[in-house]
């Protein structure tokens, strides 16, 4: 599993990656965010979490710095002890959420993804 972000011919990277970058431009790379660090731009922890969904739930918005290009993306934390400006890794997880909690059938979604954890 990657986390997948879209470099594009201007040099912009989005996550998630966009069919159309700026300007109308398709990705011209991609890149794994998963293979970097990041820091913690902001966080929140949600104590009201949709059916499956861990409570607390703690969420950090990351911003990762490429080749002088910055991108954020947002996501799950692996612990409730964290700061702005903290370095957090990707780290895959199996399931993100209990998978027979939701309403849709469990075989249908990929419950997967990518918590940070400080380095």
């Amino acid at each position: 599993m990657t986390m997948e972000a879209y470099k594009y011919e201007d040099g912009s990277i989005s996550y998630p990656g966009h069919p159309r970058g700026p300007g109308g431009t398709e990705p011209v790379e991609t890149i794994d965010l998963s293979e970097y660090t990041g820091e913690v731009v902001t966080w929140t922890t949600s104590t009201a979490t949709p059916p499956g969904v861990r409570q607390p739930n703690t969420l950090a918005i990351v911003e990762f710095t490429i080749d002088g290009e910055s991108v954020r993306a947002i996501g799950q934390v692996t612990t409730d002890d964290l700061e702005t400006g903290d370095e957090v890794e990707p780290v895959s997880v199996e399931e993100l959420r209990e998978p027979g909690a939701g309403i849709r059938e469990p075989e249908s979604q990929d419950w997967g993804g990518y918590r940070f954890e400080p380095v």
